[in-house]
């Protein structure tokens, strides 16, 4: 009986079929995709990869605690003490390392000077000339160049192709075309401008593109000692190191850790993983619901055959035995289809994300069986569970509703669909609230406002059978109007067959809420960030190196202080440690500042205390930290693991989470600066002042915008990365749900053959029929999207609210043309799906003979 019901009902049968395999593939693609992520492979040194010792100042804050050490890297690691440097020399020859910034501020003649390596690339991703470069490449211009010491060239593989090392305190060698042995380059160091020999030209190497000095001019450049290579036995040099606290050894793969960026592979991993881990949230939500609400409707369909059993004599027990093997052979075969369409769509996911820079160039699918066994059994529990749920009414349906002819529902809203469909409603709201009260600043975060809808979009999906026939009569009130039959058809069929037009709006409402709660919530908040920043910055122009090259230095800020009428706040970014209640070790971003001119560049939401205290003795806290009383001290650690006890003079409010901690420059932790704020004093000339920077600020590579300039360029980009982000999280779930809507449309409209049939033997013309096709179709289409809007509001009231808390008040931002464009694209399918499958069953032969009892 179970193949014969397969074989009549076909359409059903690819329905479902389609819903689940699709679903299936999903999870696959996102669960070998994630767990691709959980291992990043080993990375070997590289700059001093051929050193057999390397010590290094320390560069992780230790903090013991009750419940064992606390571990955090610093922002900026500590040197190696000269002394220790010294007494090293006498268990082995020492080489020091030294690392500093580069700017080749003029290329030798035919250079390439516009070449500069793209924001957030590493050294080596820069415009590096190679071994191969045309013969007009000779030096490349701009920053992105490290310095070292020549001594150093060897240990990490650089050899030189063309002339000699640098001997002189005046020679360099570098990545260049041979013909540049002896030209003349004028560069920028931590020193200062000056004018360069080329002694020597390198090969180039992967992991950055370096500049060689002299040892001597070297250690003039850049005095700190950055690691010291050690050609001694390990436990010998560990013995000399072992009395100073934070002093690490190197020896094997660890060498890494003396690399510009050592774990570069693993936090590229840990952003692939966050992203893909929400994605693989999303989509399992989608494919769970489509395949749960699909299943579910392909037995309401059945209702009259049903019945026709019953009255042939079938008990409860062996119509839901039926249908439950029905399902479990849909469910094995769609399952295994998607598995294996599945392990063929993540190679290509990987690819697309690779070549979209969301992940590093290594980053493949790897060998993982657990992905398949997730999403079978996940699939297969859901197609099975989505059926024994709609069969338990089965029971109650009487051998006399095999009569029925009406196909107006009632009793859709059962007592289990009321209990669960309020207790996921009041779940959401519930979450929603207490994050409210206790950590408002959790609800701007990715994964919560992803996730978030699915809890609300459950339960309008479970509470819509209530909702629709109102819903569906308001809608259709005003067509119903308009002459002629076809509008109150419409509004009849909609609002009368309300499991089946709940079956189709399902996939619209999980689209337009998805689609509105994502792109929503990233509008709000990003207008909120916009708004903060905005009010905060009172500057007049912003001076900043992006390159983060040794532009900045003490020279530069005098130059701009001696402009008649300047006030200039000078700013570095480091970081600082707390402890907090003593167990847990929590990093702050934190702001080194000149306190005198704070106040005139920079509008601060303080709600306690005076920025005008801010002295070497104070911090400046936001009400995220556990001790923000004005006057008490805490203690902390700074950029560099130094201890420090500070008074609080001020806490800010906490704000979109930009809002972090100020210092002064003496508590900077060793960082550099990285921008200047100018603002101007009364009466001052601001257009020659601002001029005048101009003309001493960018020639020198530095950039110098206005308040508006600088305040445009944080506004989001819509950069391609940005879009592929969106695409891996939201738009293949929305290409799925769009499929699941053209699915269940056919299967809805491929059931109605009796209807079509009745309505040609009441007179209707074959274009009338397709009309009211059509119109039932927007109709539908709309009440779902109306239903998706609600939940879209409901969500962006929660992080409306939730800034509102944290003191940055934003006006909620609904995405009116991703919406129009995600309802434009549901009807569309919708439509193109119900007339291809209406046009299909009015050319039949013998429609009228459709009228034969339902299931004969």
């Amino acid at each position: 009986m179970t193949l014969s019901s397969l074989r009549a009902r076909w359409v059903t049968l690819v329905g479902t079929f389609v819903a689940l395999g699709l679903g299936v593939t999903l999870m696959t693609t996102m669960g070998l995709c994630l767990a691709s992520t959980l291992d990043a492979p080993r990375q070997r040194p590289e700059r001093l990869a051929g050193a057999p010792v390397v010590v290094r100042g320390a560069d992780e804050l230790r903090v013991p605690s009750p419940t064992g050490e606390r571990v955090k890297p610093l922002a900026r690691s500590q040197a190696v003490p000269v002394a220790i440097a010294e007494r090293l020399t006498v268990v082995g020859r020492t080489v020091a390392d030294r690392s500093f910034s580069v700017r080749m501020e003029s290329p030798s003649p035919g250079a390439n000077a516009g070449a500069r390596p793209s924001a957030g690339a590493s050294p080596s991703a820069g415009a590096s000339p190679s071994a191969g470069a045309s013969p007009g490449t000779r030096v490349v211009a701009g920053a992105g160049l490290i310095g070292h010491p020549w001594s150093v060239a060897g240990y990490g593989g650089h050899r030189l192709v063309a002339g000699r090392e640098p001997r002189s305190a005046a020679e360099i060698a570098l990545v260049a075309d041979p013909s540049a042995v002896g030209r003349s380059i004028e560069a920028r160091t931590p020193a200062g401008p000056g004018t360069w020999t080329v002694s020597g030209v390198l090969a180039p190497v992967p992991y950055e593109q370096a500049v060689f000095f002299s040892d001597a001019t070297a250690a003039r450049i850049a005095p700190r000692i950055d690691n010291l290579v050690v050609l001694a036995a390990p436990d010998t040099v560990r013995q000399v190191v072992s009395a100073t606290p934070g002093l690490r050894v190197l020896t094997g793969d660890d060498r890494r850790l003396a690399d510009t960026d050592p774990d570069r592979d693993a936090d590229a991993l840990v952003a692939m993983n966050a992203l893909l881990g929400t994605a693989a949230g999303v989509t399992t939500f989608v494919s769970v619901f489509v395949v749960a609400t699909t299943f579910a409707f392909a037995v309401a369909q059945r209702r009259r055959e049903i019945g026709l059993l019953r009255t042939a004599g079938a008990t409860p027990r062996q119509v839901r035995r039926a249908m439950v093997a029905e399902a479990a052979v849909v469910g094995v075969l769609a399952s295994a289809a998607g598995c294996v369409a599945g392990a063929r769509a993540a190679p290509w996911l990987a690819r697309v994300l690779v070549d979209g820079g969301l992940a590093p160039g290594w980053f493949t699918v790897d060998d993982y069986r657990w992905p398949f066994h997730v999403a079978f059994w996940t699939g297969l529990l859901v197609a099975l569970t989505g059926v024994a749920v709609a069969t338990v009414r089965v029971g109650r349906i009487r051998p006399v509703e095999a009569l029925r002819e009406a196909s107006v529902d009632t009793k859709t809203m059962t007592v289990p669909r009321w209990v669960f469909g309020f207790g996921l409603l009041a779940t959401g709201l519930g979450l929603l609230c207490w994050r409210l009260l206790s950590d408002p600043g959790d609800a701007l975060h990715r994964k919560t406002y992803t996730t978030q809808p699915m809890l609300l979009i459950a339960a309008a999906a479970l509470l819509a059978p209530a909702l629709i026939g109102a819903l569906t009569r308001l809608i259709a009130w005003l067509p119903a109007q308009l002459p002629g039959a076809t509008g109150m058809l419409m509004r009849e069929n909609a609002s009368g067959a309300i499991r089946r037009t709940a079956a189709v709006a399902a996939p619209v409402l999980v689209t337009v809420a998805l689609a509105g709660s994502l792109l929503g919530a990233t509008a709000t908040i990003s207008g909120a960030k916009a708004a903060e920043t905005r009010e905060q910055t009172t500057a007049d122009l912003i001076v900043q190196d992006d390159d983060l090259g040794p532009l900045l230095d003490d020279r530069t800020v005098a130059a701009v202080r001696a402009v008649p009428g300047a006030r200039v706040l000078t700013s570095a970014t480091t970081a600082v440690y707390t402890l907090e209640e003593g167990t847990a070790l929590i990093r702050s971003e934190a702001h080194a500042v000149d306190p005198r001119a704070l106040t005139a560049a920079r509008h601060l939401p303080v709600l306690a205390g005076r920025l005008g205290d801010l002295d070497d003795d104070g911090i400046v806290v936001n009400e995220e930290w556990a001790e923000h009383t004005v006057g008490e001290r805490v203690d902390v650690w700074l950029g560099d693991g130094a201890p420090r006890s500070l008074r609080v003079v001020a806490v800010l409010a906490t704000g979109t989470g930009s809002n972090g901690v100020y210092l002064t420059a003496h508590n900077a932790g060793g960082a550099d600066l990285d921008r200047l704020d100018v603002s101007w004093q009364p009466g001052a000339d601001r257009q020659a002042g601002e001029t005048a920077i101009r003309a001493r600020l960018e020639p020198v590579g530095l950039r110098v915008q206005t308040r508006d300039q600088w305040l445009a360029e944080q506004l989001p980009t819509g950069s391609r990365q940005t879009r592929l982000g969106f695409l891996v999280v939201l738009g293949i779930a929305l290409v799925y749900t769009g499929i699941a809507v053209a699915n269940t449309m056919v299967m809805a409209t491929s059931d109605r053959v009796r209807d079509f049939a009745v309505l040609r033997l009441a007179g209707a013309t074959r274009r009338q029929v397709l009309l009211l096709v059509l119109a039932e179709a927007l109709t539908v289409a709309v009440t779902g999207a109306v239903l998706g809007l609600g939940v879209t509001v409901l969500n962006l009231l929660g992080i409306g609210a939730a800034l509102a808390v944290l003191s940055a008040p934003a006006a909620i931002s609904l995405p009116w043309p991703a919406l129009g464009l995600t309802l434009a694209a549901c009807a569309a399918v919708a439509v193109t799906a119900a007339l291809v499958t209406t046009a299909s069953a009015l050319r039949g032969r013998g429609l009228t003979g459709r009228l034969a009892p339902h299931g004969q």
